[in-house]
């Protein structure tokens, strides 16, 4: 999967042990991670060491892996959660509607530039790939089965005056031959966190704010970005607005990267946070540059042992 990182590095017991002390490090009150295998094996147990509880979804079929939100016991209490999976997108294609434009069998080809997922690491590399057979790409059910999920849930902080607030992380599909389905994968997201934030909302009578994490696939300025910046949903109800800002963007302009390999280097996630006077980020993690000597030969490596850069923030919740 990564032939440009050095063996060693990729070796499970010390990538993990390496991993496990990056998130150590940063003394986080929430914790999310995509593409989260080895959950029940490796990261509950050890992250329940540190004092963290966590909640999980798992890929739909045969996927290992998954979204994970750790969070710490001590700071916060857990009170509900909602799972996301986007093959729940499939019922709702009519046969005499087509969702996607674009007709051409992508099944048939023998060579495709894409980014593929890297279990376990919540990253990915760019590979070309040859004669994936995904099914029949022109049915728009088949492409909307990607099997990616994502998590929700609404805590409460442990000290008055215990404002409550929404933490969601996702992952959405990684092929950019296919923006289509990662489009539709942000609108079903946003109208999922949407209607879980109006439930939240009247069960405790408060307006809380959210924030969503992720691996989004999609570089700063791109379809699903406006479309994440923008809230808007859509539902049976009509349409609605979830404004977001990007964390990145707020505080002075999106990175210049999250993941770096010698095919691709660029931005894939973010963190969106909710347009409220009651959640202001207050700082956020500083990343290296393209310049660094920590990128050299791309991730993974012996400075980074996720092929993605960690981003976090310091938020300070208002009354």
């Amino acid at each position: 999967m990564f032939p440009h990182s050095p063996g060693p590095s990729l070796k499970w017991k010390a990538r993990s042990n390496a991993i496990l002390t990056v998130l150590k490090s940063f003394e986080a009150d929430f914790l999310c991670i995509q593409e989260l295998d080895e959950y029940d094996t490796f990261y509950k147990g050890n992250m329940e060491a540190l004092g963290y509880s966590s909640i999980y979804v798992k890929r739909s079929e045969k996927k290992k892996d998954g979204c994970g939100i750790f969070y710490m016991n001590e700071r916060v209490q857990f009170l509900l959660k909602e799972e996301i999976h986007y093959n729940d997108l499939v019922p709702s294609i009519d046969d005499k509607v087509t969702l996607f434009e674009e007709k051409s069998n992508l099944s048939s080809f023998t060579k495709e530039k894409a980014i593929l997922p890297n279990a376990g690491s919540g990253g990915f590399a760019i590979k070309c790939y040859a004669h994936v057979d995904r099914g029949d790409t022109n049915d728009p059910r088949v492409r909307l089965k990607r099997d990616c999920v994502g998590i929700m849930a609404a805590f409460k902080l442990a000290d008055p005056p215990h404002q409550l607030f929404i933490i969601t992380t996702t992952h959405l599909y990684w092929d950019p031959e296919w923006p289509e389905v990662k489009i539709a994968q942000a609108k079903y997201l946003l109208s999922r966190v949407k209607k879980f934030r109006d439930d939240v909302s009247k069960k405790y009578d408060c307006a809380p704010p959210v924030i969503i994490s992720g691996d989004f696939n999609s570089l700063p300025g791109s379809e699903v970005y406006t479309c994440m910046l923008s809230g808007m949903t859509s539902t049976s109800e009509g349409e609605s607005q979830l404004p977001l800002n990007s964390l990145h963007a707020f505080l002075g302009g999106e990175p210049a990267l999250t993941t770096c390999s010698p095919d691709f280097t660029g931005t894939l996630d973010y963190i969106f946070f909710s347009d409220s006077d009651s959640l202001k980020p207050i700082s956020y993690i500083e990343l290296s540059g393209p310049a660094s000597s920590a990128m050299s030969g791309g991730f993974p490596n012996y400075h980074h042992p996720s092929d993605h850069l960690p981003i976090g923030a310091d938020f300070k919740l208002f009354p």
